[in-house]
């Protein structure tokens, strides 16, 4: 090998005699001395695709995020009284702040559920504050509606690295019909998507907190090869395991993105070691996300385990002594498990054979393509101006915007595909946990509501086809082009949000129960699936 060319990369030389040097005791002249960085390709890899412009993204995301609070907050108490599930959880929520469990005032004894108490300790917590009545009881799913249009945002900028195209993610989420109408009842699926968002947005924190520690440590001279850096305490994984835990404290369909974000946590740790130049990626990883998945699963579990205070110390809570009931004895602490534990089963039985009939009831494959709402709410006794009126709150996605969803979706999967690019995957990953799993069961009774986790990221889904409209996707950020083919795309795409913000207002009135015509309500119901 010539003087002066190291065999290792990213490292050189200083050139001196050949004949000065013994190979078995090489010369501290030979030494290899760190490059003042890694070589360009490895920091090109570990780089994120952030935009800088903060105070920029900070205004986009403030004013995106008031339109979501105003279409969220103004006329929360209508219409009165409960209406749909709110029968359930508003008053689960209720007897939760008296009694610390659910109550059934028929029996002046505890009720049996089928959901964990976390959402409802969320709606209780409305309830205390405002009161009981339509605001209190509405106004932390409305809380939590905003906030997830708020997180899209910042995720969707994190991933594309333009702020544009992150606020009009958040845009399209803020005039989502669906999740405008779960955002102003007190049903759980908006608290379960929003904690599942956050979750997710944290798992994308942590992938670039851990590429920029290792990217930094490298620069500092670390072999990369041979070992790996301390970076700290993983906040940002912290925080993905206590949502988690509070998703599944809300909803059990939690599990499908916890074993997601396993496998994410995994496949990213061993990309980031194979960029590096690790000698054994495959096996540190193994290593190294075990013990990293163990705590992560016990800090999700032990989340999950607090929510249900309540019932461990109230000794009124369905099947809180279960084996006193059985005739058996019930020793401390372990009793109180073994008691949950059984609970639990019988849950888990429930949820099993729910296979009932019921008018609204509707199938994954519905769900894609907007085929079969929800009505939460229907009256004619109302004044409208018109001999003969209606009043309707429906759980409908705004149609022109649900129904580019699937074409989407089928975009990104082949640009994974062909590109290989984790965003992308990423975002199917998100979207798939909330709606594949539901296929498994084709007798069970489901709902439209319950694909409200997945939103979000069919939403992603669409914007990053309007970033590809406007200007191909570079390592997150769009090429320059042609000022022609930008222009042409920047119509396009802003032709497609003006459509869809249309017919978002169009449908308002059957997203808020506003009194119209009878014709005029006609007029909207485009499917007769919709009636």
């Amino acid at each position: 090998m010539p003087p002066g060319r190291s065999r290792r990369p990213g490292l050189k030389l200083t050139p001196v005699s050949a004949t000065a040097v013994r190979p078995e005791q090489p010369p501290a002249s030979w030494r290899p001395t760190p490059l003042p960085g890694p070589l360009p390709a490895v920091r090109s890899r570990l780089t994120g695709t952030l935009p800088d412009d903060r105070r920029r993204a900070l205004w986009v995301t403030l004013v995106v995020t008031a339109i979501a609070a105003a279409l969220r907050f103004i006329g929360l108490s209508h219409p009165k009284g409960l209406i749909f599930d709110e029968v359930y959880y508003a008053q689960d929520a209720h007897a939760m702040l008296r009694h610390g469990v659910e109550w059934d005032p028929g029996a002046d004894g505890s009720a049996y559920v089928a959901h964990p108490p976390f959402g409802k300790w969320l709606i209780g917590a409305g309830e205390w504050a405002f009161g009981y009545d339509e605001v209190g009881w509405r106004i932390a799913a409305a809380f939590a509606g905003v906030i997830g249009v708020a997180i899209l945002i910042r995720l969707m900028r994190r991933l594309t690295g333009s702020t544009l195209l992150g606020g009009t993610a958040g845009l399209l989420l803020a005039v989502e019909g669906s999740h405008l109408v779960l955002s102003r009842t007190s049903l759980l699926d908006i608290f379960i998507a929003t904690l599942l968002l956050g979750a997710m947005y944290c798992l994308v924190r942590d992938r670039d907190w851990r590429r920029a520690g290792w990217l930094a440590a490298i620069e500092h001279g670390l072999d990369a090869a041979r070992r790996r850096p301390r970076l700290g305490l993983p906040w940002w994984r912290i925080a993905c395991a206590v949502l988690l835990g509070l998703a599944m404290a809300t909803k059990w369909s939690a599990l499908w993105y916890i074993i997601a974000i396993i496998l994410l946590f995994i496949v990213w740790d061993w990309r980031l070691r194979v960029d590096v130049g690790a000698r054994k990626p495959f096996r540190d990883t193994l290593i190294y996300e075990f013990g990293q998945n163990l705590w992560f699963g016990i800090l999700a579990i032990g989340v999950y385990v607090v929510s249900w205070t309540g019932w461990f110390l109230n000794d009124t809570g369905s099947y809180r002594h279960w084996l006193a009931d059985q005739g058996r004895s019930e020793p401390p602490v372990v009793g109180a498990l073994v008691n949950w534990w059984e609970y639990h089963m019988s849950v888990l039985d429930f949820h099993e054979g729910l296979s009932s009939e019921h008018a609204y009831q509707s199938w994954p494959w519905q769900w894609l393509f907007d085929l079969r709402p929800v009505v939460f709410y229907w009256t004619s006794d109302v004044e409208c101006g018109a001999a003969d009126c209606a009043g309707e709150i429906l759980l409908l996605g705004t149609p022109l915007l649900w129904w580019t969803f699937v074409p989407a979706a089928l975009a990104l999967l082949a640009w994974a595909l062909y590109k290989r690019d984790w965003r992308a995957w990423f975002l199917l990953a998100g979207l798939g946990a909330g709606i594949l799993p539901w296929f498994a069961y084709p007798e069970r009774t489901m709902f439209f509501f319950y694909a409200a986790p997945a939103v979000p990221f069919f939403i992603g889904a669409v914007t990053w086809g309007l970033g590809m409209i406007v200007g191909r996707h570079r390592r997150g950020e769009l090429s320059p082009g042609s000022p022609e083919r930008r222009l042409t795309g920047a119509l396009i795409a802003g032709a497609f949000l003006a459509v869809v913000v249309l017919c978002f207002a169009y449908f308002w009135p059957i997203y808020t129960g506003e009194p119209i015509p009878r014709e005029e309500w006609q007029a909207r119901m485009w499917l007769d699936s919709w009636i």
